[in-house]
């Protein structure tokens, strides 16, 4: 039998309805999102959606996480969503690779109040993470970079968040580019990185067709051995 298939077209009058039950104004975030296209025209599509910035720091709250890492700051929006959240004493690690979004970024953290929160790493990702300690220790991780870079990504990050821990990890979807047949480079790293965490043993997760594609990955407990 067929699946049944609920979903409606993503107009955009459901997404201005969506957004305007789903979220709070945010002066700030559509400052940002305003000044990040102005400044990089080019990658005016990488600024987080501000349904998406608001899902962030709703899933801080529900798990209450602490000790967050982030790939792919650009300009700050998705940081400073992760960084008002936290509780007490928290603190979000994020990782830039260019130092010009990095320093915007810097200075909206100075201006949302939330600097002393986070720490801006700015050069390759990898390097960062291969540099956190090895144990299971993180309680949310949220990756939105380079698409050839996920699985990378993946595999040093999984290890390192708790049992119990979430992963969130955006543009899942890419423009629906993932169902292609002969889908770009980018698109084919997406899907290849959806088919590779999709199998992965030590998550349970789920896809949402929410803005480009959002997979939320719960890490499971190691097995008793």
């Amino acid at each position: 039998m067929p699946v049944s298939h609920k979903a409606i077209e993503p107009t955009a009058e459901i997404h201005r309805y969506v957004v305007r039950h789903g979220r709070a104004a945010d002066p700030l975030l559509e400052e940002l999102a305003e000044v990040s296209r102005e400044k990089f025209p080019a990658m005016g599509h990488m600024t987080l959606p501000l349904d998406e910035a608001a899902l962030l720091g709703f899933l801080v709250r529900l798990t209450g996480a602490s000790a967050i890492v982030e790939v792919g700051m650009f300009t700050g929006s998705s940081t400073i969503a992760l960084a008002r959240a936290l509780p007490p004493g928290g603190r979000v690690l994020t990782c830039e690779i260019d130092a010009r979004c990095a320093e915007i970024g810097e200075s909206y953290l100075e201006r949302a109040g939330v600097a002393d929160r986070v720490d801006v790493r700015v050069g390759p990702a990898l390097d960062t993470l291969r540099s956190l300690p090895g144990i299971a220790h993180l309680d949310l991780v949220f990756i939105d970079a380079d698409k050839p870079g996920y699985l990378g990504y993946w595999d040093e990050l999984v290890p390192r968040v708790r049992p119990g821990g979430l992963l969130v990890v955006d543009n899942t979807l890419f423009s629906g580019q993932v169902v292609d047949p002969a889908p770009g480079s980018k698109a084919a790293a997406v899907h290849a990185f959806n088919e590779h965490a999709r199998a992965d043993e030590r998550v349970e997760l789920v896809m949402m067709h929410l803005a480009d594609g959002v997979t939320l990955a719960r890490r499971l407990a190691e097995p008793a051995v």
